[in-house]
Parts: C-alpha cells; sequence; structure tokens
C-alpha cells in the first residue's frame, strides 16, 4: 500500500517546503522562481500561502494546483 502524497494548500509556504521535498522546484518552475533562493521558504515563507501568493503575482492558482496534481498530489484547498 502507498500512501498518498497530500498537500494543503492552507499551511503556510514554510509548512509544505518542509513536508515534501519536491515543493520548491515545482513551485518554482509554475511562476515563483525566488522561491529557490536561500533563506526565502523560512522568512517570507512563514506567512504566505500558495494562494495568497498567487494572487500577488497575479498567477492562476488553479494552475499551480494542477502542477501539483500533475505530480502525484492529492490537492487540499
Amino acid at each position: 500500500m502507498t500512501d498518498k502524497k497530500v498537500i494543503d494548500f492552507k499551511k503556510t509556504v514554510y509548512e509544505l517546503a518542509n513536508e515534501h521535498p519536491e515543493f520548491i522546484p515545482i513551485m518554482a518552475a509554475n511562476g515563483f522562481p525566488e522561491i529557490a533562493l536561500p533563506g526565502m521558504t523560512s522568512t517570507a515563507g512563514r506567512f504566505m500561502t500558495v494562494p495568497k501568493g498567487a494572487k500577488m503575482k497575479g498567477l492562476n492558482f488553479d494552475d499551480i494546483s494542477k502542477a501539483f496534481a500533475d505530480s502525484g498530489f492529492e490537492v487540499v484547498e
């Protein structure tokens, strides 16, 4: 039995980056290249959520959500 990977977008970027090692490269490939900068998840990421970040950057949250689903995640919004 395999454990389903679940990503909960109510959590902060910091929490998600710590729970899922593949979170940062997926986010970087989907409009958030600065997330890969040292210290970014432990500073701004402590209060930022993916939906808030998408809205701030003018990105389509559904596209980001789909990228995670396509990478094998069960998405919780």
